[in-house]
């Protein structure tokens, strides 16, 4: 698209926002058109779901109201449920509300099916999320696998873009049916984790830490065993959840680090709404996880993506506890200005009031810029890496630059001709990250010096 397209696409998004009328314009154009343009590539990485198809099922909804989108993506989530059914009987619309997925859960299915993928070994978190045919999954070995594990292979990819189908129909969360689709997606990622976790030498655990009227819930990830591990804390963004980060995270299992993956205050399940007082539930949580028996205290990093990005840069320069940083897409001064919210569609801009608690467009500018971090920059004195895409359309690449700039080990990594979150690179910045956390949490562990990327 031409910059002038791109700018008169912007100005009429930032119109219909405005004016209220983008429920009528999606009508016309779709709903798809509203989003910012990473949407596609997010969710179909997410699940494993080729990027044309997911972008034909989302063009193919036209209003962003309750009925219209939940009840669109929640029959595509059922259908992936249904598909399920020769490998487990029993198993079509037993989702159907979180609590009867929990209570069908407890049978003896999960056992099977894990049994099943057991020839696939520590593979089957790349191949879960695969685009590649069932038939093409080939066990580690090489050895020809039984009809039963292909199909067991089958369900779980359909599980898998099941969670995915049901955390788009949550998007951005802020009714009650998209909560019930972010709690049917939550559930079944719950159930995905006691399947795959054993196979990959993981135990996962899930956590609630109560703090100040308010309760994070999060897994959190460690190597079996009773050993000590340097941890990643990491935190999504406005309308991200936990399993979005944690299914492609499971990739790197064998990394020697543990990892605690949590949503942004404000978001989804909280209570109260997001604000500078946030950064206490952080402070909370690293306070808390510190005194875990399977995590060093002394080797602690902090992750964050999109608006999670911005709680890694400031917890990178309030807390003394960590040790390194990951910032990817981070608004951190640049995007809180009126100028940065041009061509941020309406449902984005009704997500940021309801996680902010702000009561008009005067108070959510006045809310964000209160959290502008260009003052803070050079208080940031552990490594922090920035990641993000030259071309950022939903927030300020310029934010990026600065960051990195201003942080006193800085680093930047701009990927060309890519957008917020480098979406387009996603598979490459988690690889980076991961070498970069590794660099500064396990290299100095085991060999007492600093390594290079």
């Amino acid at each position: 698209m031409s910059f002038a397209k791109d700018t008169l696409r912007r100005l009429f998004i930032t119109t219909c926002m405005l004016t209220r009328t983008t429920e009528f314009a999606a009508h016309r154009l779709g709903a798809g058109f509203f989003l910012p343009a990473l949407f596609v590539l997010r969710y179909a990485s997410m699940g494993g779901l080729d990027p044309r198809l997911f972008a034909a099922q989302l063009n193919g909804v036209r209003s962003f109201k309750d009925e219209a989108w939940c009840g669109h993506w929640n029959a595509l989530a059922r259908q992936q449920l249904a598909s399920i059914e020769g490998v487990l009987p029993g198993f079509a619309g037993a989702f159907d509300t979180p609590s009867a997925g929990l209570a069908h859960a407890k049978g003896p299915h999960w056992a099977a099916l894990r049994d099943a993928l057991a020839p696939f070994g520590k593979h089957v978190v790349e191949l879960m999320s695969s685009r590649e045919s069932s038939a093409a999954a080939m066990p580690p070995s090489g050895e020809q696998a039984s009809p039963g594990s292909h199909q067991a292979m089958t369900a779980l990819r359909c599980l898998v873009k099941a969670i995915t189908y049901y955390q788009v129909s949550a998007f951005p969360g802020g009714s009650a049916a998209r909560m019930e689709a972010y709690a049917l997606s939550r559930s079944l990622f719950n159930e995905l984790i006691d399947i795959v976790g054993p196979l990959v030498g993981l135990v996962i655990e899930k956590h609630r830490i109560e703090v100040d009227g308010d309760a994070v819930e999060g897994h959190l990830v460690t190597p079996a065993g009773c050993e000590r591990h340097p941890l990643a804390i990491i935190t999504n963004g406005l309308e991200g959840t936990s399993q979005e980060l944690a299914i492609p995270l499971l990739r790197y299992h064998d990394s020697g680090m543990a990892v605690f993956i949590m949503e942004m205050p404000g978001t989804y399940a909280y209570r109260q709404p997001m604000s500078l007082a946030s950064e206490g539930i952080y402070h909370a949580v690293i306070d808390k996880l510190s005194g875990h028996p399977r995590i060093d205290p002394h080797r602690i990093g902090f992750v964050g993506v999109s608006f999670g990005a911005h709680w890694a840069a400031r917890m990178a320069a309030t807390s003394s506890k960590l040790r390194c940083a990951v910032a990817c897409g981070a608004p951190t001064h640049h995007s809180f200005k009126v100028k940065g919210t041009i061509g941020i569609p309406e449902i984005i801009i009704k997500a940021l009031l309801n996680t902010t608690g702000a009561t008009s467009l005067i108070d959510l500018g006045r809310k964000l810029k209160a959290l502008s971090l260009n003052e803070r920059y050079g208080q940031i004195k552990v490594p922090l890496l920035v990641i993000n895409g030259d071309r950022d359309t939903l927030l300020s690449t310029q934010d990026s630059v600065d960051l990195a700039r201003g942080a006193q080990q800085g680093a930047l990594k701009l990927y060309p001709d890519d957008d917020h979150c480098a979406m387009g690179h996603y598979n490459d910045w988690l690889d980076l990250s991961q070498a970069w956390l590794r660099n500064h949490l396990v290299a100095d562990a085991n060999d007492g010096r600093s390594m290079r990327l």
